[in-house]
């Protein structure tokens, strides 16, 4: 959640796409199509399309020994997420379903192992993720985990998978903050280990620095005043915005977070499988298809063009 890829969504995409979420921000929240993973999501859907139309790999791509091949033994796969990001990963809190752009990977990637959707998410944020991929707990982490070259020291990344870049969000009544060189002199909160926080000090010198362990105790401390401003990758803004309208995201992304999937260093064949997989499902327009079922139904337009795998330092 939290550096850097060319291939983020075109920069004209995003001047639409950013425009057209502080309309959606600023207007009744019963106005606003409800983010997937919330109760207004229709079984049968064009989401759940896309998860019963995924891929499964041969038989040959899944070597004795391998981890894959331990996870396919095990019949589930152990994934590392989250179920608070709107329009990555969102738990329903009736029907206890987690949908969203990540959440579908996780999905279509245990399909592709094991012939069906057989999922076991282990919560995870930031100060947890590696332990977590150098204990065992967890076979990847699809939780919009930007790759970096420290990260990359600990973890295998496959990917990236996503490009998006950090934005701003603040009280829907805010006037004062329209771009990143505003936030010198505020108070500006990100999630702890994030690498955002070094973005804000790079780009506001003279921005007092607030950290908290979620999203939405961020989010909280916006709307409530005790900070002036959010910075953290713009797609989950743009999902924390969608479900609040006393909050709204402001300007462009300021910096390029390329999302890698998570996997053990131990194990680089699972890291090949993934990038394997991850162009299959771009080849064959599945990910577009996801990418219009989740993060397209509040960033309007044709899917871009995913990242190309390898292209982010670490991965």
């Amino acid at each position: 959640m939290t550096p850097r890829s060319s291939l983020a969504i075109p920069a004209l995409l995003l001047t639409m796409t950013v425009a057209a979420g502080l309309t959606a921000c600023s207007s009744s929240s019963g106005k606003m199509p409800p983010p997937p993973g919330s109760s207004g999501s229709q079984p049968g859907d064009s989401y759940q399309q896309v998860i019963d139309g995924a891929p499964v790999a041969a038989a040959s791509d899944i070597p004795a020994g391998s981890l894959m091949a331990k996870i396919k033994a095990r019949g589930t796969l152990n994934v590392g997420g989250t179920d608070a990001a709107a329009l990555f990963s969102l738990k329903d809190p009736v029907s206890g379903k987690v949908t969203g752009f990540d959440a579908g990977l996780t999905d279509m990637l245990a399909k592709y192992i094991l012939g069906k959707p057989s999922v076991n998410r282990v919560q995870v944020d930031v100060s947890t993720r590696e332990v977590l991929l150098q204990n065992g707990t967890v076979d990847s982490v699809i939780a919009t985990y930007t790759i970096t070259p420290a990260r990359a020291q600990k973890v295998g990344f496959a990917g990236p998978y996503y490009s998006s870049g950090d934005a701003i969000l603040v009280r829907s009544s805010d006037t004062g903050i329209t771009q990143a060189s505003d936030l010198n002199g505020k108070s500006v909160c990100t999630e702890t280990s994030s690498t955002a926080a070094n973005d804000i000090k790079q780009f506001a010198p003279s921005a007092k620095v607030v950290l908290f362990q979620t999203n939405a105790e961020c989010q909280q401390a916006v709307e409530q005043g005790r900070t002036d401003a959010y910075v953290l990758d713009q797609a989950l803004l743009l999902g924390d915005a969608a479900r609040d309208k006393n909050v709204k995201v402001v300007g462009r992304p300021f910096t390029d977070e390329p999302y890698g999937i998570g996997v053990p260093l131990a194990s680089p064949e699972m890291k090949t499988f993934v990038d394997n997989w991850l162009k299959l499902i771009e080849s064959d327009g599945e990910w577009a298809k996801l990418w219009k079922a989740t993060i397209g139904t509040e960033l309007p337009g044709d899917a871009p063009t995913p990242p190309v795998i390898g292209s982010a330092a670490g991965s």
